[in-house]
């Protein structure tokens, strides 16, 4: 069957896609709905259409672009989701207004007439509902209500003269049941319509499954490494080896009894060194090497992707760094990836240096390795030199006591009043309809890193604050310290591309039963859970646009992690890239994170412009490894000090919170200054 899903802009269209070719068997078209590419449409060729859900509102132009003229002058099967729903609505005259209830990341009960879409649907079924507007009842003559939810609002119609359904919830939601059940049911009913001109309705694709990955056996050509049978100390490794370089990294797993296995540490002094900065909006990346520095046409996205190979290859080492870049993606990209340039950041939008010898410490076996990937004549000599270095590593110091405490409120961009006031704002746009969730954040202005140096201040915050994702990275006279809990994407030898999100944040207790309480209520409250549910589809989404039907899924879902100062609500998702997409063209489909974002990503990061006052820089992108056979793990840049100007330069903490409807003003407020406070106890 030749469908076409028309995508409003929504950050949930892909979820649609994706249940739509498992159920077809192929792939759907997809236009969004103000492409060029509707000029040379022909409604001939076609034998469906899906109507996306997205922001807004059926009678606002914008929002539904080149919609209503679809279906005005066009008899084809439609189905519509959401706002595509309400769309069929208010094209037969039917009314559209606020719901009783606005209702984002929240499961309903459907009860149905059991025809037509629902045909052979059991009753009561679980479905997601994301929406603030809705069609009441009683409905024009033209139009027959089919499903309700328990507080009577209308979640199914169809048209009496026309081929056309639509359905309030989201059957795509990874909450919702029997969602291919009712899309081929739709199909079905559109292929009866079309008649012998329609295509047939293809068996569907299952589900991959992904099998385990296997360790590599021999090492890729070119790769040396020499292995210590313990792990070192990776504080006295980094002080002693990369303490005193203009460009370093630690990629710490400070609690490595979770996700995180591994910690590497090296700098830029490799005789393969090179760096890369890129500023949005700049006519190139400028590549910086011994030999000089020139601009290389493009965006950072484009220059990683040149250096990086899509095609895995084996290393012999249980890790997937084995040489390549490492920097950090910076908030404002989102202008190469669709989104608006609002803001400029005070610090280069992207910094990535080519390492090719480094340090990996296997935190799980107690194994140390000292890797090289070049092919220099002096590469057996460093080995061995470093190799006998990390055998000897003087004892350090303690860190220098913190300094004193610093009077958070105080230093915040957007004080107590401004930001409950913004809180205040986003619940209008939830209401609105004109977004599901709102990550919006503020910013700490810290004057200096407190005693000591850098290095003092990273150990601090390691010890009170111990992360999976945690990291020391220095890029010239930029350093980030950083204590996230959260994987942005990562992508390993097979391909496969996992994303962590955490939505849901309760502070920890002293007492353990009421530390466990906190965890449970966590776990259990609809607030918390609606946020995540959101984030979850919206990376559904993101890694749909990406991968291969039928492999995107949610190994687990809504679970707790627990850390020195907060509980967390996270979830995994993952799919297998499609075969033309490179890693660096997942990141670049996924970024920003959504869990920074909200959803529908761009309507959402557009309120965010206009509700944050500067640019976020480092906060809130992404930071890691981008290894030279493809292989990357980024983090999402959280819990993380940013000082610029190196020693005595300002240092900025960013925090925020995602606002759901169920949101209170001041209860956000205080999150985010819980959240600001984990790097700053490492001042």
């Amino acid at each position: 069957m030749r469908v076409l899903l028309v995508d409003n802009h929504d950050s949930y269209t892909f979820n649609v896609f994706q249940l739509l070719a498992r159920v077809l068997g192929e792939e759907p078209r997809v236009l969004t709905n103000d492409a060029p590419e509707w000029a040379d449409l022909d409604p001939a060729s076609l034998d469906a259409v899906v109507v996306s859900p997205g922001p807004g509102r059926p009678q606002t132009a914008r929002d539904l672009g080149r919609v209503p003229a679809l279906l005005e002058h066009t008899g084809l099967p439609v189905l519509g989701v959401c706002l595509g729903h309400q769309a069929i609505a208010h094209l037969a005259g039917a009314q559209v207004s606020s719901a009783p209830e606005p209702r984002h990341g929240h499961l309903t009960r459907v009860r149905h007439d059991g025809t037509g879409l629902f045909a052979d649907l059991p009753q009561d079924f679980t479905a997601v509902r994301y929406h603030s507007l809705a069609v009441p009842e009683p409905l024009p003559e033209t139009l027959v209500a089919t499903a309700w939810a328990e507080d009577g609002v209308v979640m199914g119609l169809r048209h009496r003269d026309l081929p056309r359904w639509g359905v309030q919830f989201h059957p795509e939601s990874v909450a919702s049941e029997h969602g291919a059940d009712l899309v081929a049911n739709f199909l079905a009913l559109a292929r009866q319509h079309r008649g012998a001109a329609g295509g047939a309705v293809g068996r569907g694709i299952h589900a991959q499954e992904f099998p385990e990955a296997v360790a590599a056996t021999a090492p890729a050509p070119g790769i040396r490494s020499v292995t210590l049978p313990y792990a070192v100390d990776t504080e006295r490794a980094y002080a002693h080896l990369y303490s005193e370089a203009e460009y370093a990294f630690w990629l710490d797993s400070s609690r490595p009894e979770g996700p995180a296995r591994f910690s590497f540490l090296g700098d830029a002094c490799g005789p393969t060194a090179e760096v890369l900065t890129y500023d949005v909006g700049d006519e190139g990346v400028r590549v910086r090497t011994a030999a000089g520095t020139r601009t290389e046409p493009g965006d950072v996205f484009e220059a990683l992707d040149r250096r990086t190979g899509r095609t895995p290859g084996e290393s012999g080492l249980p890790f997937g760094f084995t040489g390549g870049y490492v920097g950090y993606l910076g908030y404002e990209l989102k202008a190469d990836c669709g989104a608006a340039r609002a803001h400029t950041a005070a610090t280069p939008d992207a910094v990535w240096m080519r390492c090719d010898r480094f340090v990996a410490v296997d935190h799980h076996e107690n194994r140390t390795y000292v890797v090289c990937a070049d092919q220099a004549p002096d590469a057996r000599e460093w080995l061995e030199a470093t190799r006998d270095a990390l055998a000897d590593l003087p004892p350090l110091p303690e860190p220098a006591p913190p300094a004193v405490p610093v009077d958070l409120p105080a230093l915040l961009e957007h004080p107590r009043q401004r930001y409950v006031d913004g809180v205040k704002a986003c619940l209008g746009h939830l209401t609105d309809g004109e977004s599901y969730e709102i990550c919006l954040t503020n910013r700490v202005r810290l004057p200096d890193l407190g005693g000591g140096d850098e290095l003092d201040f990273y150990r601090r915050l390691r010890a009170a604050s111990p992360a999976p994702y945690a990291a020391l990275l220095r890029v010239g006279g930029v350093s980030v310290l950083s204590a996230s809990p959260e994987r942005f994407l990562r992508v390993d030898s097979d391909r496969v591309a996992e994303s962590r999100p955490i939505k849901g944040t309760a502070p920890r207790h002293p007492d353990p039963a009421a530390d466990a309480r906190a965890a449970a209520d966590l776990r259990a409250g609809a607030k918390t859970r609606a946020e995540n549910l959101m984030i979850v589809d919206l990376l559904r989404n993101d890694l749909g646009r990406v991968c291969e039907v039928a492999s995107v899924d949610v190994p687990a879902f809504m679970y707790t992690e627990s850390y020195a100062t907060v509980h967390q609500l996270v979830s995994t998702v993952r799919g297998r890239l499609r075969p033309e997409v490179s890693t660096l063209g997942a990141v670049r489909a996924c970024f920003p994170g959504g869990s920074m974002t909200g959803a529908p990503k761009l309507r959402t990061m557009e309120l965010i412009d206009r509700l944050e006052s500067s640019a976020r820089g480092v906060y809130s992108g992404a930071l890691g490894y981008v290894s030279h056979t493809g292989e990357a793990d980024l983090s999402i840049v959280i819990r993380a000090a940013v000082r610029v100007g190196g020693a005595g330069g300002e240092v900025t903490v960013g925090a925020g919170g995602a606002i759901v409807l169920d949101s209170d003003p001041e209860d956000e407020y205080e999150e985010m200054l819980l959240k600001a406070g984990v790097p700053a106890r490492g001042r």
